[in-house]
């Protein structure tokens, strides 16, 4: 019992700090270059550090349970809890953990691609939003499906070690995609309020 708790609290100390990384990402300000013709936004590591925690995260959690795990693993389970579908342990963490470094690569190839091409320099000025607030945005939102998929990692090893789950997949998913929305309506306020006081 006291397993599930640690569990618990390790996802709820992740999305405090991930919070707290958030904040601190967005009230920082990134040096700019300047080049003879335009500023151009440099990529930063901060703008993927949310992917590259849960990314981490992931890993060392399956480092801790690889051990504990049977050979075979229940990984779909029915409305009540029970499981109904099982894989072999190789194939789940595979499964589990090729698509948090997809989702982490892909979010280091949008920001440092966009840095590169330069797209954010010519499209804002500076009485517009910061492009690194936007990069930051971009990279570190690709963190809650990571996040969703962490949590299914965590709550798959929790019952196939200790037959007990968190939490429903789905009650997460939509906590995870309410705060999602929550962010982005944030910013967009933001985005607006700043645009409409440079047009006043």
């Amino acid at each position: 019992m006291i397993i599930p708790i640690l569990i618990l609290i390790i996802v709820l100390l992740l999305g405090l700090g991930g919070g707290g990384a958030l904040w601190f990402v967005f009230r920082r300000r990134q040096p700019v270059k300047q080049t003879a013709t335009e500023a151009t936004v440099a990529f930063h590591w901060s703008y993927i550090i949310l992917p590259l925690v849960i990314l981490f995260l992931s890993i060392v959690l399956t480092a801790y349970f690889y051990h504990r795990l049977p050979a075979e693993v229940a990984y779909g389970f029915k409305f009540d809890g029970s499981p109904d579908k099982w894989l072999s342990r190789g194939t789940i963490i595979l499964w589990l953990l090729i698509p948090q470094l997809f989702l982490t690569l892909l979010a280091a190839a949008i920001t440092w691609g966009i840095t590169k091409l330069g797209i954010l320099s010519r499209q804002t000025d500076s009485n517009q939003i910061k492009p690194e607030r936007i990069l930051s945005l971009m990279g570190n939102l690709v963190a809650l499906p990571q996040i969703i998929l962490c949590f299914a990692l965590a709550d798959i090893f929790s019952y196939n070690s200790y037959q007990t789950h968190i939490m429903p997949l789905w009650v997460f998913a939509l906590i995870i995609m309410g705060l999602g929305a929550i962010i982005l309506s944030v910013f967009f306020i933001r985005v607006m309020r700043q645009a409409w006081g440079a047009t006043r």
